[in-house]
């Protein structure tokens, strides 16, 4: 039993550093943490663990052959998670200090916001396709290997990028000025932005 788990330690090695270096989920998790709090950017967070999974299992079973036969599809999902981002890029550059949020105003991504992110985020594609391609195991039920190394990298990630959310939120503790609040956000909002260079390239 051990044996057959071996290939769930590099997977955990590769997501660690796939997921707690910086990219567009992160950006959005700290912008996130820093106006509206830890607890409340939860539904985000496991949003992109939700969408992440699914998409992983996907690409494991089959949704993987579209990149290798249809090369327009992954150019199309470039360009849509690339305008997708710079729209989620524009709304945390511009949201307003939360001294200055009326009640209701700038809510934190849902769950199912997030989760369908990911199917839109090249990264998280890309993470996909080395993850399932480098440790699927060959043998045994695929359905379950899939499942498992899908479920096991999400896991993995869960800590890395709650790292970024409570980063957020203790850079929102220090900043005590609606100027310093715009100023942060503008530059998480060019942040994320500036993922579409390597999305694109």
């Amino acid at each position: 039993m051990i044996e057959g788990l071996a290939f769930l330690g590099p997977a955990a090695l590769y997501m660690i550093s796939m997921t707690i270096t910086p990219g567009p989920n992160n950006m959005m998790l700290t912008a996130s943490g820093a106006n509206y709090g830890f607890w409340r950017t939860v539904p985000h967070l496991l949003g992109i663990l939700g969408g992440c999974f699914v998409l992983f299992s996907g690409i494991a079973l089959g949704l993987g052959l579209l990149f290798e036969r249809y090369p327009s599809v992954q150019w199309a999902l470039r360009l849509a998670g690339s305008a997708y981002l710079l729209y989620l890029a524009w709304k945390i550059a511009t949201a307003p200090p939360p001294t200055l949020k009326t009640r209701g105003e700038g809510q934190p991504l849902s769950f199912w916001q997030a989760a369908a992110f990911q199917f839109a985020n090249p990264k998280a594609w890309v993470m996909g396709l080395a993850l399932m391609a480098g440790f699927l195991p060959q043998g045994g039920d695929t359905v379950w290997n899939a499942l498992l190394l899908a479920g096991f990298a999400e896991l993995v990630a869960l800590p890395c990028i709650a790292l970024w959310a409570g980063f957020g939120m203790a850079i929102g503790r220090l900043l005590k000025s609606d100027r310093a609040w715009r100023i942060f956000n503008w530059l998480m909002g060019g942040l994320t932005a500036a993922c579409v260079i390597f999305i694109l390239k």
